[in-house]
């Protein structure tokens, strides 16, 4: 992405004032167009307004929470990639975010690099390349994949996947029978050049997995081959 000529536009919703300084200080001298909004409220009225490229979300907001601020956001049809930032280091907070539709998250305190390469990846990979070949439809058990129309259903009815969600799965079926390690999907689906510590790959496929699989603790179609990745197996 060339930030000179075309800056991506970023919406921080971020109730800690200085973090908040920090953060557009820093993202602007990367060469995004940084807007700042201070809690949920106005954070969601700017978002659905302005319709930012990306938007850093934290989820302890006055006014609206940020899980609420993601839910408004998806339900009123913004597509946009969400990163959250909390200080909520519990899985639970994590899987709920992903539910709700964020497309990642980091924990604070957070390694700045790190923010801002989740970042650019995020950009990168917020819309499929325009030669991309459209994709024919996929079935396992009673579940429907149509890459080109970004849909899902099973047995006849719509899942509703975040995009990220739909992307890793996507990534894991067309790898179907191969073992396909954390850091490839890392590359491969949230564009991360370089090896990330992260627990994204793990929450993401949980929730693939229960909304998937018939008994997600005992998943028969996207398995954990342990120390190496993880293998979709499906017909």
């Amino acid at each position: 992405m060339n930030h000179a000529d075309d800056p991506a536009r970023i919406l921080v919703i971020e109730g800690n004032p200085d973090l908040a300084f920090g953060l557009r200080n820093n993202l602007e001298i990367e060469g995004y167009s940084v807007d700042v909004a201070d809690d949920g409220t106005r954070g969601l009225e700017r978002l659905t307004a302005t319709t930012p490229d990306l938007v850093i979300l934290d989820l302890m907001l006055p006014g609206l929470d940020g899980f609420r601020v993601l839910s408004e956001a998806r339900r009123a049809g913004c597509t946009m990639p969400i990163l959250i930032l909390t200080a909520r280091g519990e899985e639970t907070d994590k899987v709920r975010g992903l539910k709700l539709g964020a497309d990642d998250y980091v924990t604070k305190p957070f390694g700045l690099l790190e923010l801002l390469a989740r970042v650019e990846a995020l950009l990168r990979r917020s819309a499929p390349p325009a030669d991309e070949p459209t994709r024919a439809v996929e079935t396992f058990g009673d579940v429907e994949i149509d890459p080109a129309a970004r849909t899902v259903t099973r047995v006849g009815r719509p899942v509703e996947l975040a995009p990220k969600e739909l992307d890793l799965l996507i990534a894991l079926v067309r790898h179907r029978g191969s073992v396909v390690s954390r850091l490839e999907l890392l590359r491969e689906v949230w564009g991360y050049e370089s090896a990330v510590t992260s627990r994204t790959v793990d929450t993401h496929i949980a929730v693939l997995r229960k909304k998937l699989e018939e008994d997600p603790a005992s998943p028969r179609y996207i398995l954990t081959s342990r120390k190496a990745g993880y293998r979709f197996v499906g017909s």
